[in-house]
């Protein structure tokens, strides 16, 4: 906010892999949600002084993000009729044996049929206030919904998710 430039290399490390992976999900190719992620990053440097409440920066950035997205879906002629499996997500590279690896995928694909299956206006509620920790209060700004409406959209995804998992 002080106009230090070397302060902008942690920022894109801590919010580049989350803006990637919330990207990935919503715009359901690896390519547009590299594209979208970059868009966002820079769409984030370029309008910094708009940032009112620096406190507010993680919702202000997915806001950014999923502006990027709708953008993209809407200008794409590529834009997809499905999403992309999350195994396609890029794993942390970690020390897990490998049929720990490869339960993780398992979960991962099922997970990500699962989210695929529900309808967007919950996967956004879900990824928003689970993946991403949102409050209640965020999601609902940037969504642009009341916070009753977050609660009941985040209810009844988690249990669309629970039924499809079950």
């Amino acid at each position: 906010m002080a106009g230090d430039k070397d302060a902008m290399q942690p920022f894109v490390e801590s919010f580049q892999r989350k803006v990637f992976n919330y990207t990935f999900l919503m715009c359901g190719q690896r390519e547009d949600a590299e594209e979208v992620a970059q868009d966002t990053l820079l769409k984030v440097f370029e309008n910094w002084e708009q940032l009112r409440n620096p406190e507010q920066v993680k919702p202000w950035v997915f806001q950014i993000a999923r502006n990027c997205c709708l953008m993209k879906r809407r200008h794409s002629v590529f834009a997809p009729v499905a999403e992309v499996p999350i195994d396609d997500v890029p794993l942390e590279a970690n020390d897990e044996a490998a049929d720990e690896r490869v339960i993780r995928k398992e979960l991962h694909a099922e997970l990500e049929a699962a989210l695929r299956a529900i309808p967007e206006t919950y996967r956004a509620v879900v990824l928003l206030r689970d993946a991403e920790e949102m409050s209640t209060a965020e999601t609902a700004a940037l969504l642009e919904i009341s916070e009753n409406n977050v609660k009941q959209r985040l209810h009844r995804g988690r249990a669309m998710l629970r039924k499809l998992l079950a």
